[in-house]
């Protein structure tokens, strides 16, 4: 069975995205592009200070980082 989503902050997505290997390539206004040189990944964090991540654009996060919602939750 899978996890539900946690509900989080942009701040938590990051902690998670640095530990599977991304860096911080750059950042435009409210998003920061991260990046995983080994797995040619790219994704795309959105930070918006005291809102937590709509729940369909964390999917998508997850998604990106290749990794499942289970694996995320562990990650945590």
């Amino acid at each position: 069975m899978t996890p539900k989503l946690p509900v989080i902050t942009s701040r938590d997505v990051i902690k998670v995205a640095v530990k599977i290997g991304f860096v911080l390539d750059r950042q435009s206004g409210s998003h920061a592009v991260f990046l995983n040189r080994q797995k040619n990944l790219r994704i795309v964090i959105p930070i918006h200070k005291g809102k937590d991540i709509k729940k369909k654009t964390l999917k998508a996060i997850i998604d990106d980082l290749g990794i499942t919602v289970e694996e995320f939750v562990n990650f945590l």
